[in-house]
């Protein structure tokens, strides 16, 4: 048993998702990303269950463990009661927790993912208001978008939607109190700790590509090799 595994084998989610691999297949079988990616659930449990330190070190640097949808598919169909996909969970947070992430396309993103859905949760909560997806980054979105996002305040009143407002409704604001509590709820589960490393890692990162901030962030949002597709 490596130290590298030792660690990893800490989480609950490695400890409830790998109960003792035969090697079926059966999960690869039924993953939906399996049939995208150069991607095998049954590979990954293997290689965590030898508790091999340069196996595993390997799949935290790799594309291979952001390629899982974390649709749950395999827990239903393993006959040991494995879940590759909670082992998936295990791997990206140690990744994420001592910078592994970085190393690559798909583990960069991460960066993007926490600006992005991570604070928009710290500021407004679950509600995702309309703003937030312009065509400066959604392009496909279209002209008519653009047009939206000048007047959403007129179209969502005609509709009868509370748009951003006091109150009931998908789209309300959220009260500064309850945004406040889900704050404290990061602080001390962590993941306010987790949202800082994600940044100084990536930060570390881009100095060694020699870009800009804004720079890093575009690139990492934009390139997408394909290598792994099928």
């Amino acid at each position: 048993m490596g130290a590298l595994y030792d660690e990893l084998a800490k989480d609950i989610h490695l400890q409830e998702g790998l109960n003792a691999c035969i090697n079926c297949g059966t999960c690869t079988a039924i993953c939906p990303a399996a049939g995208f990616y150069n991607y095998d659930p049954r590979q990954i449990a293997d290689i965590v269950q030898q508790q091999d330190d340069k196996q595993i070190e390997e799949l935290l640097k790799s594309e291979t463990i952001w390629y899982c949808g974390e649709c749950m598919s395999c827990k239903t169909r393993c006959p040991r009661n494995n879940t590759p996909g909670q082992i998936i969970i295990a791997l990206r947070s140690y990744a994420q927790e001592h910078g592994y992430f970085t190393q690559s396309e798909k583990g960069r993103q991460q960066i993007y993912l926490k600006r992005t859905v991570g604070q928009w949760i710290l500021d407004h909560g679950y509600c995702l208001y309309l703003e937030g997806v312009g065509t400066d980054n959604h392009p496909e979105q279209g002209t008519i978008w653009d047009w939206r996002q000048d007047n959403w305040t007129e179209t969502m009143d005609r509709l009868g939607a509370n748009y951003q407002k006091a109150g009931a409704g998908a789209m309300r604001k959220i009260p500064e109190e309850a945004l406040e509590e889900v704050r404290k709820i990061f602080e001390v589960t962590g993941g306010m700790e987790r949202f800082r490393k994600i940044e100084e890692y990536s930060a570390q990162k881009a100095s060694e590509m020699g870009l800009e901030d804004e720079e890093y962030v575009k690139e990492v949002y934009t390139t997408n090799s394909s290598q792994d597709n099928k």
